[in-house]
């Protein structure tokens, strides 16, 4: 399944309905699931990966190093900052 690489955020059962809902003659729809809006985000070190909009619009993608260039980004990215690595 897809998920977010920085908050896990991933897929979700909603929906159901309640037993005053079965004694009408509303239909009623099924669980449902519903998945993360995962975009492409590019991360500190320029590369894109998959993030949800919540991380992306807190900017929380350009906190991001990937593992292939670790070195290059501890540069980038100011020490105050978290930085989060990529599974």
């Amino acid at each position: 399944m897809k998920t977010c690489p920085i908050c896990d955020k991933g897929s979700s059962v909603v929906g159901g309905y309640s037993n005053r809902v079965r004694a009408t003659k509303y239909n009623p729809i099924p669980k449902l699931r519903k998945k993360p809006n995962l975009q492409w985000g590019k991360t500190a070190d320029g590369s894109r990966i998959m993030v949800c909009t919540r991380c992306l619009k807190g900017g929380k993608n350009l906190l991001v190093k990937s593992k292939v260039t670790k070195a290059k980004t501890a540069k980038a990215v100011r020490p105050q900052e978290k930085v989060v690595t990529v599974k």
